[in-house]
């Protein structure tokens, strides 16, 4: 099982009623599936227009219709974005930077192979490529958007991070992110690792520079098929059903999504905040305690990290 860490957290958060995010527009990476899937028709229910960016079009066009059953009134778009291509990015970049506004984006997308070879179409290892590189593409692209409706609009842009709690158990280096381990678990711990990294720096630049735009990290503990409720063409007879070890200590992908909503939706919530589940494994989103390795590694590594990153994404993400 993996580690629990302790709540820091001081008030009650129900996920069954989210504060009200009428007016606010969200993106959603990842988003005809699983955790993705969820988090949109929740952030749907709430009122929040919802982006679903994804590399499929007609898995887009089910992930829509499935939201729009449960919530007819819903406010949904649909983008396809290919993680694994920067120039399949810079299209879908082109795209949303077309909305009216853009309040938030939940990183959660990226390939779930744990094939050590498997790259992405630009030659990069795939769970580092899809998980970090092409986030970063995608945020450079849209931070300017995130940071223009924010000014607007007097309110804050979030930049939510999902990573894992993988993280923690396996310890994984990050100083060098280009070195991919060639356990897929453990090259998905590092990849994460590296987001992390990734995402207390861009919190620290962001607070330097005065942007109106905060960085904050989840994680959603362990989502199981076996839990996870049914949904047309999500969840269902017709779509592939995953054995999971941690079946009897998981909860479903529908509660997995909790801590990156909140993450979205909490008027309380600060840059630099990260969220998970009370149990570690599951359980009601609660504030954790910041992991100092990946907060504060220390000797400009975050920096190094950052340049590393950037030259791999072919962008620099401009504060």
């Amino acid at each position: 099982m993996t580690e629990t860490m302790p709540s820091t957290d001081t008030i009650a958060w129900d996920p069954a009623h989210l504060p009200r995010q009428d007016g606010r527009t969200v993106v959603v990476t990842g988003a005809t599936a699983g955790i993705g899937y969820f988090a949109a028709e929740q952030l749907a229910a709430a009122g929040a227009e919802v982006v679903l960016a994804s590399r499929s079009a007609a898995k887009l066009a089910r992930a829509r219709d499935a939201i729009l059953t449960r919530t007819p009134q819903a406010r949904v778009r649909s983008v396809v974005l290919e993680l694994g291509s920067l120039a399949a990015i810079d299209d879908a970049v082109a795209a949303l930077t077309e909305l009216d506004r853009l309040d938030g984006v939940f990183l959660n997308g990226g390939a779930m192979s744990m094939q050590a070879r498997a790259r992405t179409a630009d030659g990069l290892p795939l769970i580092l490529g899809t998980h970090v590189v092409g986030h970063l593409r995608l945020l450079a692209g849209l931070l300017p958007a995130l940071t223009a409706t924010a000014e607007a609009h007097g309110g804050t842009g979030r930049v939510v991070h999902a990573s894992t709690n993988f993280v923690r158990r396996f310890r994984p280096g990050f100083a060098e992110p280009a070195k991919v381990p060639r356990l897929g678990v453990v090259a998905y711990a590092k990849a994460k690792a590296v987001t992390e990294v990734l995402a207390y720096e861009l919190d620290r630049r962001l607070r330097a520079a005065g942007r109106p735009v905060v960085s904050v990290l989840s994680h959603p503990g362990v989502g199981v098929d076996a839990r996870t409720p049914e949904r047309p063409g999500i969840r269902d007879a017709s779509t592939p059903y995953q054995r999971n070890p941690y079946t009897p200590w998981a909860q479903g992908k529908d509660a997995a999504a909790w801590p990156g909503v909140r993450a979205l939706t909490d008027p309380t919530a600060r840059g630099g905040e990260y969220f998970g589940p009370a149990g570690g494994t599951r359980g009601l989103p609660v504030r954790l305690p910041t992991p100092e390795r990946t907060a504060a590694p220390g000797a400009d590594v975050a920096g190094r990290v950052w340049a590393q990153v950037e030259a791999m994404a072919g962008v620099e993400l401009r504060v």
